[in-house]
């Protein structure tokens, strides 16, 4: 079988199994602790904390290149991943082991962000130019049927489980308990599935080599021109989504009585998990067909406008608190689709500046999106704070506020990317 046939037994399940953990810890940890009566203060600094691993991550991935193979790495972090899920689901039914819950999440963040350091370089090593353009948007599309199956499912069957049985730990113990079996199953196939490249071996130990390397890359990238309109960019464009995404999900679960819309586990696994997950990868590729089509510039204020605009749809259901389900999941699908729309216009600016940095840019991409998502975790670890201070009405209008830096830091790198970047020519 040829190299680009057999990419069709591991390449899928690889990045499943990169999509599925992620979008445990990013946003199904929110919905499990809420559910588990954490106040909205606690939910959003926990669930935000949860995602430092993937914003430190390029200080460790160069040790998957010095030790060990990508496959091994690749394998060890998804049996890693499937004993965290079961030690989870084991947990989840004794009263009182919310910190150990926690814990258990940290540490499933470490083993999914060095799980998808070692499976984007195994991609790369073990395909050639070919096979990794062929199979691009393949392992994309297996990423966000995770995503969709994680958010949607898996919290669906939560909230099932809980209805039949009124017991929602044990909901989430069954939740919890079939992602473990679904990692345990991934984990086998690849001990088989996976291929043996010939580049997949440690690098050279040379001494001092590789903190020289670590050292060029963080240099260069913090002595670039035009660093500190750039660091400013990574650390705020997104200022308003990073504290709306985790009182959002407080918002839909919280009673009507507290202002929030009384949604149950399964409604909002339906609406929010499924619907406004299809909404945020459609918006996705929409941004990249319009920049594609007319160029970064003529698309860049209409996309930081997609992703900051529709934030106003919480405005009005905290106003209103309507008991529609077809209201309430049209307006998250318009907040969800603006922001995959928006998101191309953050990429877009990270891929053009890697772009410009010579022989690191791969690093400096990595670092960028560390930046970024530690920007996301510092901000979201004070928005329960804020939240329990203004009220749910009051938290949503000073979101709107917040969109204001996203539009401002956007004004001085868009002066150093071409006009016509990203346009197919």
């Amino acid at each position: 079988m040829s190299g680009l046939g057999r990419a069709w037994f591991w390449v899928p399940g690889t990045y499943f199994a990169e999509g599925g953990p992620y979008a445990v810890v990013a946003a199904v940890s929110a919905v499990l602790f809420k559910s588990l009566g954490m106040t909205n203060s606690a939910m959003a600094f926990w669930t935000s904390l949860l995602m430092l691993p993937w914003a430190i991550k390029p200080l460790w991935t160069p040790v998957l290149d010095l030790f060990g193979t990508k496959r091994r790495w690749i394998l060890a972090a998804q049996f890693a991943m499937t004993l965290l899920f079961t030690l989870a689901a084991l947990l989840m039914p004794l009263e009182g082991t919310t910190r150990l819950l926690v814990a258990a999440f940290f540490f499933l963040a470490f083993a999914s962000a060095t799980h998808d350091a070692a499976v984007d370089g195994f991609y790369l090593i073990a395909l050639d130019e070919h096979g990794q353009a062929f199979f691009a948007g393949i392992r994309g599309t297996f990423y966000r049927i995770a995503t969709v199956l994680v958010q949607g499912a898996l919290v669906m069957l939560a909230g099932w489980v809980e209805s039949r049985t009124g017991e929602i730990r044990s909901g989430w113990c069954a939740a919890l308990a079939v992602a473990a079996v679904v990692m345990g199953i991934l984990s086998l196939w690849h001990c088989r599935a996976l291929p043996h490249p010939d580049a997949d071996h440690p690098r050279q130990r040379e001494p001092g080599r590789l903190s020289r390397e670590f050292l060029d890359a963080f240099g260069s990238f913090f002595t670039r021109p035009e660093i500190l309109s750039l660091l400013c960019f990574l650390l705020f464009f997104r200022v308003a989504e990073a504290q709306l995404g985790r009182i959002a999900i407080a918002f839909m679960q919280d009673p009507r009585s507290a202002g929030g819309l009384g949604m149950s586990v399964e409604e909002f696994g339906l609406l929010y998990g499924t619907f406004g997950t299809v909404a945020l990868t459609a918006g996705g590729i929409c941004g990249g067909l319009a920049v594609a089509r007319r160029g970064f510039g003529r698309m860049l204020w209409p996309l930081v406008c997609a992703i900051n605009l529709p934030d106003i749809v919480y405005v009005y259901l905290a106003e209103f608190q309507p008991q529609s389900l077809w209201i309430i999941g049209s307006c998250i699908a318009v907040e969800q689709f603006g922001y995959g729309l928006g998101y191309t216009a953050f990429m877009l600016v990270m891929v053009a500046a890697a772009e410009s940095s010579g022989a690191y840019k791969t690093s400096h991409f990595a670092i960028m999106t560390g930046i970024s998502i530690l920007g996301l975790c510092l901000i979201g670890m004070i928005s329960g704070w804020v939240q329990e201070f203004l009220g749910f009405a009051g938290f949503f209008r000073y979101v709107m506020v917040c969109t204001i830096p996203g539009f401002l830091v956007t004004i001085p790198v868009s002066r150093n990317i071409p006009r016509d970047f990203g346009r197919k020519t």
